[in-house]
């Protein structure tokens, strides 16, 4: 089973050869759940989850001008970005609002770009719509790596198991090509605004599948799970994290996504600079990323508006799920400024005409 495995070169063909069944949602095949919804949540906040994001946008890009000319049409400051650091920045249109967010890997002689599965292609296109007399090559690196992703309290004592004391030399937001159990990968040290820290493992397919399989066959006393889309998605919920195509996408702009820690005041002009500074300049921003919570589960057929109490347009929630930990329906909305505020009682209709009430709460969610 393994050696056909590593012959596929893909580790989608591998998890259906342990046993695993993906379903279909948003015309691709999807592992939603692998074992147990309720292990998988747990492993999350708990212990240590394995997410399998290989599917995202990965680009490779070279030239000496790379650096500059991102820096030059997205929201970060780029062009000082050093050997082995990684930093996360913003595709915006001219009128400021979000085509995706991207994370970019400076490898000295090149740089790898990774975005949303959802808008990987746009990104791409973006990014070739402005190249004039920069030197800069952009390609698609599909099948030619593999991404993973590890996410919980002990997803750094984890990783030791395969690359040892070598984790304490990798800074945050710093990556090291690494060598653990004769397998070669890149080990990339992500931490956010809020000090919360994961790790990505950046490698050949079929070094990917070699990984994967020590660590399900190691895992010994650490609360570890293999963790599919439903999972992902209320932890994602609950920490206010912000995904394409559900909260990023250009019908919102950074204000709006809590993504400003993502914007440099600083640097000068980008593409769509001018509305992102006037918005926040003028107290402009009509509406935030909030949490909201239901009594019940809300049908998720067609948008899902919200209202206030005199039936006054609110918002739009744009992703639901359930949290055991919070014990409740919980959700992610744009939510209007006037009705923001966490303990507002809000109303939900959804394609079907249905009714339901809602609560906005801030973000992340506490228990």
């Amino acid at each position: 089973m393994f050696e056909n495995a590593i012959k596929n070169n893909v580790l989608h063909s591998y998890f259906e050869r342990l046993g695993y069944k993906p379903e279909e949602s948003s015309g691709s095949k999807k592992f939603k759940i692998f074992d147990s919804f309720e292990d998988e949540l747990n492993s999350l906040n708990n212990g240590v989850g394995l997410r399998d994001i290989s599917d995202s946008g990965i680009f490779e890009l070279s030239g000496k001008d790379v650096l500059d000319y991102l820096h030059r049409i997205s929201t970060n400051s780029l062009k000082d970005l050093g050997k082995d650091y990684v930093t996360e920045t913003i595709f915006t249109t001219e009128k400021g609002r979000i085509i995706d967010t991207a994370t970019i890997l400076n490898f000295d002689d090149h740089q790898l770009l990774i975005c949303s599965n959802a808008f990987k292609d746009k990104v791409k296109s973006w990014i070739e719509k402005y190249i004039i007399m920069d030197d800069v090559k952009i390609s698609d690196t599909k099948g030619k790596y593999s991404l993973l992703e590890l996410l919980g309290p002990q997803a750094e004592s984890f990783m030791m198991l395969v690359c040892g004391n070598t984790i304490n030399e990798i800074e945050p937001n710093k990556f090291k090509s690494i060598m653990g159990e004769g397998i070669l990968f890149n080990l990339i040290r992500i931490v956010d605004k809020s000090g919360n820290q994961k790790f990505w493992i950046l490698c050949s397919p079929e070094n990917s599948i070699r990984l994967v399989d020590y660590m399900i066959n190691n895992k010994g006393i650490f609360d570890f799970n293999l963790v599919g889309e439903d999972a992902y998605n209320c932890y994602r919920i609950i920490k206010g994290i912000p995904s394409a195509p559900s909260e990023l996408n250009d019908q919102f702009n950074p204000h709006e996504a809590n993504l400003l820690d993502l914007v440099c005041s600083t640097k000068g002009c980008y593409i769509g600079q001018e509305v992102i500074a006037r918005l926040e300049t003028y107290d402009k921003v009509q509406k935030h990323l909030k949490g909201i919570s239901f009594n019940e589960p809300i049908s998720r057929n067609g948008q899902l508006n919200l209202f206030d109490k005199d039936g006054n347009e609110a918002g739009v929630v744009t992703s639901t799920g359930y949290s055991m930990k919070c014990g409740k329906h919980v959700g992610l909305a744009y939510v209007k400024k006037s009705v923001a505020e966490s303990g507002s009682i809000l109303f939900v209709k959804d394609g079907n005409g249905n009714n339901y009430q809602a609560m906005v709460e801030n973000l992340p969610f506490r228990k």
